[in-house]
C-alpha cells in the first residue's frame, strides 16, 4: 500500500503536459549507436531526421557492422546534411561494448544537450525532440522519456509490454519522488557536461551494459531529474518475439542492477519483498490457519482495489490500457520472473551487447 499510495500515486497524478510556446528550444545532438542494423536504419532512420525542430544533427555510431549499415548512412548523408556518422573499426584483439560506441558519439557531439535513442526505434511524431528538449529548465540536466514496445499477439508480447510499463512506472514514480535511480536509452536526454563531469562510464566500463540506468542511477540528484512521457515523445520499438531472445536481452539489463547505488538496491529488493512476502504469508495463512480466508479475502481485495485505482490510469498513460485485465496474473509472474533473474544474474559473468 505504501508504494501504491505513496510512490506509484505520483505518476498516476503527473500532469502530462503539451508543448511550450514561449521558450527558446536549445540545439540538440541526436545519437544513435547501431551494430549491424542495415533493415532497422532504412525503415525508422527517416522518422529521426526528418524531426520538426529548429537545429540539430544526428550522429550515427556505425559500431563495427558487417552488413550494408555503411552504404544505407551514404545514402542517408547525401539527403540530410545534419547527419553525421562516426564509424568504429573491428579489432582483432581488443572487443568493446554499446558504452565505447556511445562515448564517442557524445565526443563527437557539437551541442550540450544529447538525446539518445536506438536503431530499432522510432518517435512517436515529428515533435518529440521538441517535447524532450523543452523539459531541461532550471537545473534539469537529466530527461527520462519513455519507450513502449508495439502491440502484437502472443502471451509473450503482453508480457514484455507489461514488463516494460512496470519497470516505466516504477523509475518515473520515484523520479517524481526525487529519487531517480535509472532509465532507459531508447529515449534518454542528458548534457554533455554532466556526462565529463561524472567522468562518462568509467566507473562501470567493465560492465557490458548499463549506459542508460548505470549513467542516470550515478549522476542523478534531487534537483536535476525530468521526465516526459507526452503520447508525441514516446519512441516505439519492435519486441523480441522469442523467449530466448528476450531471456538475453533480459541478461544483459539484469548485469547491470548489481553496481547501483546501495540504498537502490536496497528500495528494489525491499520492493520485490515486499510483494513476494504478500503473496507467501497469504497462502500460508490460509494453508494453516483456513479459517482465516474472509481476512486474506478482505485484504487482497482491499490490495486489489487499491491497485486498478492506481495502475489503471498510469497503464493509459503508458500506451497498455488493453492490459489492465491482466494486471493481477502478470504482477504474479512478473515477481517470479524477477526472482529468478536476480538470483541468477549474481552467478552470470560472460554478457555482451551483440
Amino acid at each position: 500500500m505504501y508504494y501504491y499510495l505513496l510512490v506509484y500515486r505520483r505518476l498516476r497524478n503527473y500532469n502530462v503536459r503539451g508543448l511550450l510556446s514561449d521558450i527558446d528550444l536549445p540545439p540538440l545532438s541526436v545519437i544513435v549507436c547501431a551494430r549491424n542494423e542495415e533493415a532497422n536504419l532504412r525503415l525508422y532512420l527517416t522518422e529521426v531526421l526528418e524531426q520538426d525542430y529548429p537545429l540539430y544533427e544526428v550522429i550515427v555510431v556505425n559500431d563495427c557492422s558487417s552488413d550494408d549499415s555503411n552504404w544505407i548512412l551514404k545514402e542517408f548523408k547525401q539527403r540530410y546534411k545534419h547527419l553525421r556518422v562516426v564509424d568504429i573499426s573491428e579489432h582483432a584483439r581488443y572487443k568493446h561494448g554499446k558504452k565505447f560506441a556511445v562515448t564517442l558519439g557524445v565526443k563527437a557531439a557539437q551541442h550540450e544537450h544529447l538525446v539518445f535513442t536506438d536503431a530499432d526505434c522510432y518517435p512517436a511524431s515529428n515533435q518529440w525532440l521538441q517535447y524532450m528538449a523543452q523539459e531541461f529548465v532550471g537545473s534539469v540536466e537529466i530527461v527520462l522519456g519513455y519507450s513502449p514496445y508495439l502491440s502484437m499477439r502472443g502471451f509473450l508480447n503482453k508480457y514484455i509490454r507489461f514488463e516494460t510499463y512496470y519497470t516505466a512506472q516504477n523509475y518515473l514514480s520515484y523520479a517524481l519522488k526525487r529519487n531517480a535511480y535509472m532509465g532507459v536509452g531508447r529515449n534518454l536526454a542528458y548534457k554533455k557536461s554532466l556526462f565529463f563531469k561524472g567522468k562518462g562510464f568509467a566507473s562501470h566500463m567493465h560492465i557490458p551494459s548499463g549506459d542508460d540506468d548505470l549513467f542516470v542511477n550515478q549522476n542523478a540528484t534531487k534537483e536535476n531529474v525530468a521526465i516526459c512521457i507526452h503520447p508525441d515523445a514516446m519512441t516505439w520499438s519492435k519486441p523480441k518475439t522469442t523467449y530466448a531472445a528476450y531471456q538475453r536481452q533480459k541478461q544483459r539489463h539484469f548485469g547491470a542492477g548489481k553496481a547501483y547505488r546501495s540504498k537502490h538496491k536496497r528500495m528494489i529488493t525491499l520492493q520485490v519483498l515486499s510483494v513476494l512476502f504478500f503473496y507467501a504469508l497469504a497462502v500460508l495463512l490460509l494453508v494453516f490457519q483456513p479459517t482465516y480466508w474472509p481476512i486474506v479475502t478482505g485484504i487482497y481485495i482491499l490490495r486489489l482495489i487499491a491497485q486498478f485505482l492506481i495502475c489503471i490510469p498510469i497503464m493509459k498513460k503508458m500506451q497498455v490500457g488493453n492490459l489492465t485485465g491482466w494486471l493481477p496474473l502478470m504482477e504474479i509472474y512478473h515477481l517470479l520472473y524477477v526472482s529468478f533473474m536476480g538470483a541468477t544474474a549474481l552467478f552470470r559473468k560472460n554478457v555482451t551487447w551483440k
